[in-house]
């Protein structure tokens, strides 16, 4: 694999286990184990997936530049 791939796919195995698990616990929690859950679950991870691809990739440049910052003094 490509060097230049790695932020890509680095960022995307930080990005799905972090959306599983919030979309696990919003879920439990509003929903609870009720009917159909897990095709809720499904449904609400599908959306938070790419949505927080993308928000990995506007944040965490501004992110680091604001902890670089922090840490120079």
């Amino acid at each position: 694999m490509k060097k230049e791939y790695f932020k890509y796919i680095n960022t995307l195995f930080v990005v799905i286990p972090m959306t599983l698990i919030m979309a696990f616990v919003g879920l439990i929690r509003n929903y609870g184990f009720g009917e159909d859950w897990f095709f809720k679950f499904l449904k609400a991870w599908s959306v938070m997936l790419p949505v927080a691809y993308l928000a990995a990739f506007i944040i965490i440049p501004k992110a680091r530049k604001l902890a670089e910052k922090f840490t120079e003094k």
